[in-house]
């Protein structure tokens, strides 16, 4: 599914922004991965989708810590909740492997596309250990890149998204050469509208039910511009260009 409602075409933009965790890698596969390894060698069922709802609820806790430190603290709550040994190996493995979370399949070559067109921004609220890992993965293509320990906050935190656009402007750039590209409506989309960024949401979760890991919003927000993976950004992107 594509839907480009926007008024702004993709070539009246120089930058897109990325939210990273969700959109470029697949943090949820990570955590179920994780998970299902340690409910085997326990020999005990997990449902991950049901884990990641634990996760999602844990996450937002006033004690958690940050992506993906958090991950050692909201395994105990899922432990608890489907009878996993609580360890702290089990902690350690768990920030580890999602630590170590891979990108979606399409995820490395529709940014090399997007990198020849755009200059990309990483806005993440991983920690930036875990950032470079995944930008490794990526094959480094961030012209620039904002992590929560760079800003000191967490999106939808509009502090994080001015960070980024006095970045921009010291460019030479301006907000409204900015692309804002995520999969989350609770951090990215809702917020991006109302600073009035034009903005690409990628629906990761178009064929599944829920929000899986990530907050549910107190309401959807309309995108500019909608897709399924970052693949179909990277396709339109050409067709814009090319016309």
């Amino acid at each position: 599914m594509a839907t480009e409602t926007a008024v702004k075409p993709l070539t009246a933009f120089s930058y897109v922004t990325f939210d990273v965790v969700g959109t470029l890698i697949d943090f949820e596969g990570a955590i179920k991965s994780g998970l299902a390894r340690i409910a085997e060698r326990a020999g005990v069922e997990v449902d991950g989708e049901a884990a990641l709802a634990v996760y999602r609820e844990a996450r937002y806790e006033p004690e958690a810590d940050r992506y993906p430190d958090d991950l050692g603290r909201c395994y105990g709550k899922i432990a608890a909740a489907f009878g996993l040994p609580d360890s702290a190996e089990n902690r350690r493995f768990m920030v580890e492997t999602v630590g170590e979370a891979d990108p979606f399949p399409d995820s490395a070559d529709a940014m090399a596309r997007l990198k020849a067109r755009y200059r990309l921004i990483a806005m993440t609220n991983a920690r930036r250990w875990a950032f470079e890992k995944y930008e490794k993965k990526l094959g480094f293509p961030f012209w620039a890149s904002f992590t929560t320990d760079d800003t000191g906050t967490e999106k939808p935190d509009p502090a994080f998204f001015h960070r980024v656009f006095a970045h921009v402007e010291r460019a030479g750039g301006s907000k409204a050469a900015i692309l804002h590209t995520a999969q989350s409506q609770h951090h990215d989309i809702g917020i991006s509208r109302e600073l009035g960024m034009t903005n690409a949401w990628i629906e990761r979760r178009h064929a599944q039910k829920g929000y899986g890991a990530t907050i549910e919003p107190a309401r959807f927000t309309e995108p500019d511009y909608r897709f399924d993976a970052l693949a179909d950004l990277a396709e339109a992107a050409d067709r814009a260009f090319e016309r």
